[in-house]
């Protein structure tokens, strides 16, 4: 099997436009959630989320690409610029023709049907943009990157709720180390912060109308966020022979399925997927040092995660440090997976412990070393970064400092 390295990573989210603003926000605890302004958030019960400020698309897309891209696939076209950048790869002959994009997302174009759902039925137009369906689609951020960088390889987008960038980043790695494409783009994103997309979420309870306090025993829900990560996964040999620059190896993944609730997490199934992680990883327990969590705030899911990382790690679990990005720039749903792996990057390159913020009150459910409040500084052989979605749906992946 081929080792795949990353090579290139990009992202534009609520900390930050780019992957060195983003980093800096996690390495000084600074929160981007704040109030949501958007067309009628006064009708919500939830005001706040993790959104993206002053971005200009009109400034980075022309006039016919805006009518084809939701603002999802902007954040997606926009990260995946920084990644390929950052690469230094140009995508021509044999590799162009092997090379190809997997994404996650789970909301696809919510903007796009928020706004045409408001004009049909609020204002009573009786037809829309040609370009709605090609537009909201949820494989549009990937066929555009496709298009853009001239990546004619295999290309589709994952959507597994929660898990869907971590699922998308675990078959582009599989493709990578099989031997079927030597460079992959993969990672993640999502824009659901309008009226529609804040209005569901809050039909489900799960939502705080305060803050995101992963792990704290005061904890009262999760928050939205909003933006993407895209990074470039590279056959090693392929990177060295070519100079570059590698920013860590993804050594394993694993996924599971909970077969239980809908929506209720179970330890079984999170605990099967980090003990398959190490597994196909080839690393034992004591070799991790870090587990960038899922960590929603919410009751349940915090207390499982922490059961399953006391289940698979055992008497290790009290030296591991395993912290929730999400408290910073919030649960980006279906692409949260892509944006937490620069946390487990920076945690293996820089040594910089992502903390958790917001924590206020230590839970005896979750009584692990959070890394509360305040980064930390750590050498780090080994990561993991988690997910777990809705559908019972798990996917971990495992990560080694070069």
């Amino acid at each position: 099997m081929k080792r795949v390295v990353i090579t290139g990573a990009g992202t534009i989210n609520a900390l930050g436009h780019s992957v060195r603003a983003t980093l800096e926000a996690m390495r000084e605890g600074r929160c981007g959630i704040g109030v949501l302004e958007f067309r009628d958030v006064e009708r919500l019960a939830i005001r706040i989320g993790g959104q993206v400020r002053g971005f200009e698309a009109e400034g980075r897309f022309n006039r016919q690409q805006m009518s084809l891209y939701d603002r999802f696939t902007q954040f997606t076209l926009t990260a995946a610029k920084e990644a390929i950048a950052q690469s230094g790869l140009e995508f021509h002959g044999e590799l162009s023709a092997k090379a190809g994009v997997v994404l996650g997302n789970s909301g696809g174009g919510m903007q796009t049907l928020d706004e045409n759902y408001r004009s049909v039925y609020e204002d009573g137009k009786n037809r829309v943009h040609p370009f709605v369906v090609p537009k909201l689609m949820n494989n549009a951020a990937a066929g555009h990157v496709s298009m853009q960088f001239n990546l004619k390889g295999p290309s589709f987008t994952v959507s597994t709720a929660c898990a869907s960038s971590n699922h998308a980043m675990a078959q582009a790695f599989q493709m990578v180390r099989s031997g079927m494409s030597p460079v992959m783009i993969t990672g993640g994103s999502e824009s659901m912060l309008c009226f529609g997309g804040v209005k569901a979420w809050e039909g489900l309870r799960v939502m705080s109308k305060d803050a995101c306090r992963p792990f704290s025993a005061n904890r009262n829900g999760m928050v939205q966020g909003e933006g993407a990560g895209v990074f470039v996964f590279e056959e090693y040999d392929h990177a060295k022979a070519r100079g570059a620059e590698i920013l860590c190896e993804v050594i394993g993944f694993a996924m599971s399925s909970d077969a239980a609730d809908i929506v209720m997490p179970s330890k079984q199934g999170a605990a099967r997927a980090i003990a398959g992680a190490l597994q196909d990883a080839r690393v034992s327990a004591s070799e991790v040092g870090y587990i960038n969590a899922h960590g929603t705030g919410t009751a349940a899911n915090d207390k499982t995660e922490c059961a399953a990382v006391a289940d698979v790690f055992g008497p290790h679990a009290d030296s591991l440090m395993i912290s929730s990005t999400k408290s910073m720039h919030g649960h980006l749903i279906g692409g949260t997976g892509a944006v937490e792996l620069l946390a487990c990057i920076m945690a293996l390159r820089d040594g910089v412990i992502a903390p958790t913020i917001g924590y206020e009150e230590p839970d005896p459910e979750c009584a692990l070393d959070v890394v509360p409040n305040e980064a930390r500084e750590a050498r780090v052989e080994v990561a993991l970064s988690n997910a777990f979605a809705f559908g019972g749906l798990n996917a971990v992946l495992a990560l080694r400092r070069v």
